[in-house]
């Protein structure tokens, strides 16, 4: 076994090695960018080198660097993560080449298998089913538009080195092909140095499942069941499960054979993922072959106990697999959300900037019901515009998909981020979605589901009565502190404390009566008393307690003369007067906001890459304005109406903030 591994990653995952190497006893180097200085893995390990400019095609995607930190801190393998080098064919090479081992499976399966045209004629070599498509490079876009033709659409265009959703399009059109044919070309260079790409027909309504695999050096395989990722936005997955609430034990034997065959086939010898797009009839085509570990690998682990990092390190030290395919037991149901740091409401765009409050819910194992939370942040750190955006991932595992999706929930509504911008109240939200909670899912989930976006819903029903019960809970905690302030004017005991409240749940009004009850108080509205049960204190940014019986968390937020509440995917601003309170608040001006109907402004912080119009230029709906890329991802800006280019404010190489001026319309 290695006494010191190094891993070539940053963030989350590097932070998740780390935790089972120290439990393994070996010792972490970690490797950071300028950008990563005061990064968490970086104070996490053992050691730590730096290794460039926060550019990662200059700091964690040069192989140069990373062999000579092995070499400087003797570190004898090397743990790729995901993303950056772990999928590239040369990287295990080079190490090779240096004495050092790569935690990973051998060049020559990165080589069958991370390249998706040549993997899915390995797949249908082993007699795996697959999508129809075209396998070749495509050399230009009058040859896409031409093979999608012939295909039919809609077809998928995708980059042969890509993976988490970037260089890939949908197209429904030949138009749509020519401009999706770009836009992947481009994304694939600037993410992974390859700019190739292939095309094949979009399976529609269809849902993606995936089989992890686990080989040894020995030629030992097996399958450990399966992950549903069907809800996806723009590619990129946000919610996995396992198992999938769509496969039956034949079918999951069935994929699971499949991929042990096609790893067996290409001498697979790692962890590693077979991904499956999967029709509602359980039908099922190969789509392509991760060879690293996956970012959900999480739930995997939670229902079948094993841990994927510390197989790989053993795997990659010589050692047989521990377990046959008859050891594998699936336990319960795991779910994963994916928190980002992007704005659900400005349709998802990236956020950057410092974490000022970063608290999530407590980890841990209660009542059968496990909470996990794997992170690469802290408090106070900051979210940079150089990568992946993701913060955390929050899992949570119980006997049952429902217990699973509940604790998910509650977890959700318990973690509490501010500074940036997130996508919390999405998945809160998404969680009490009646369809997610039935499992019938597909990739289209979100696109149908949110048809115009995501806009966080009022509190409605039981939602409501919780928030103005925590509500006027609150607002009676603080009055009882005021009224122990010492040096008041008249004496605390002789101030009246009015027990009628009237709570204004955004603008709706309800009237609610504060009694003390054994213990707490109870709220009372629509005749029904309310039991208020709870720790809290001001300044917390989570309530946690019990309301009307059910054990719940809100998020609390101060406003002027109130609070923002958010539960369970709704939020409202939250202000408790007595009736006098009330009778002058209704007669208080309500601020107008700003017209900027005749400006385009910037959605989120990025980097104008280009500006496709000019000053006087007639524009119609649909049209491209600019393109501004964050985060490796380039964003097309387009006129939301016909105008006229009045002024151009930004130029091609401009950093700009959120909501900066891009342009003004006559």
């Amino acid at each position: 076994m290695f006494d010191k591994i190094l891993i070539a990653n940053r963030g989350e995952i590097a932070c998740r090695v780390i935790k089972t190497a120290r439990r393994m006893g070996i010792k972490t180097v970690a490797v950071y960018s300028d950008a990563d200085r005061d990064a968490l893995h970086v104070e996490m390990a053992d050691e730590a080198v730096h290794i460039g400019p926060a550019a990662a095609a200059q700091s964690y995607l040069v192989i140069e660097k990373i062999i000579e930190a092995c070499k400087q801190t003797g570190a004898q393998a090397v743990h790729p993560g995901y993303g950056f080098l772990s999928e590239r064919e040369a990287f295990p090479k080079a190490l090779a080449e240096a004495g050092i081992v790569f935690i990973g499976p051998n060049p020559a399966a990165i080589a069958a298998m991370g390249d998706k045209i040549e993997s899915k004629k390995a797949a249908a070599a082993a007699k795996v089913s697959t999508v129809p498509g075209y396998l070749g490079v495509i050399e230009g876009p009058e040859q896409a538009m031409n093979i999608a033709d012939e295909i039919g659409y809609p077809v998928m265009i995708k980059a042969s080195a890509g993976g988490g959703g970037k260089g890939m399009r949908i197209a429904y059109s030949s138009d749509e092909v020519a401009e999706g044919f770009a836009r992947a070309k481009s994304e694939a260079a600037s993410s992974f140095g390859d700019d190739r790409v292939f095309i094949e027909k979009f399976i529609t309504d269809p849902r993606h499942i995936e089989i992890q695999v686990l080989g040894d050096k020995h030629g030992n395989v097996i399958y450990l069941g399966e992950r549903e990722c069907s809800i996806q936005r723009r590619n990129q997955k946000v919610i996995e499960e396992a198992p999938s609430p769509l496969l039956d034990e034949a079918t999951r034997k069935l994929m699971g054979e499949q991929a042990v065959a096609l790893a067996k086939a290409v001498g697979y010898d790692s962890a590693g993922t077979v991904e499956f797009v999967a029709g509602q009839d359980k039908s099922f085509y190969f789509l392509e072959m991760n060879t690293r570990l996956q970012v959900e690998h999480p739930v995997t682990e939670m229902i079948t106990g094993i841990d994927l990092v510390e197989e790989m390190i053993r795997v990659a030290a010589g050692e047989k697999l521990r377990l046959s395919q008859a050891d594998v037991k699936l336990d319960g149901w795991a779910v994963e959300s994916r928190i980002y740091a992007e704005d659900p409401i400005r349709n998802f765009l990236p956020s950057t900037g410092r974490l000022v409050t970063y608290r999530p819910p407590h980890e841990g194992e209660e009542n059968g019901v496990t909470v996990r939370n794997d992170t690469g942040v802290y408090e106070g750190g900051e979210i940079s515009i150089y990568y992946d955006p993701m913060i955390a991932k929050l899992v949570t595992h119980a006997p049952t998909r429902e217990q699973a999706i509940d604790a998910q929930a509650r977890a959700l509504d318990a973690f509490a981020i501010d500074g940036i911008r997130h996508n919390i109240p999405f998945l809160s939200s998404l969680m009490q979605h009646p369809r997610w909670q039935s499992g019938k899912l597909s990739t289209g989930f979100i696109t149908e589901e949110y048809p115009q976006g995501f806009k966080v819903p009022a509190p409605a029903n039981e939602i409501a009565r919780r928030l103005v019960a925590v509500g006027a809970a609150i607002d009676h905690l603080q009055n009882e502190r005021k009224r122990q302030i010492s040096g008041q004017m008249r004496h605390a005991s002789a101030v009246s404390f009015e027990r009628n409240r009237v709570v204004m749940l955004g603008s709706e009004q309800r009237e609610v009566l504060v009694e003390d009850i054994e213990g707490g108080i109870a709220i009372v509205m629509d005749g029904e008393a309310w039991p208020v049960v709870s720790s809290w204190k001001p300044g917390q940014p989570v309530w946690t307690g019990l309301a009307g019986g059910q054990k719940i968390a809100v998020q609390v937020r101060t406003i002027l003369n109130g609070m923002v509440l958010s539960h369970a995917g709704a939020s409202a601003e939250v202000r408790v007067y007595t009736r006098r309170e009330a009778d002058l608040a209704a007669l208080m001006p309500e601020k107008a906001e700003a017209d900027t109907g005749k400006k385009l402004l910037c959605p989120m912080p990025g980097l104008v890459k280009a500006i496709n119009v000019k000053a006087g230029q007639e524009i119609k709906a649909g049209e491209p304005l600019c393109i501004v890329e964050a985060m490796k991802m380039e964003n097309v800006l387009r006129a939301e109406r016909d105008a006229t280019i009045a002024k151009i404010h930004a130029k091609e190489g401009d950093s700009l903030a959120v909501d900066a001026v891009i342009m003004e319309f006559a």
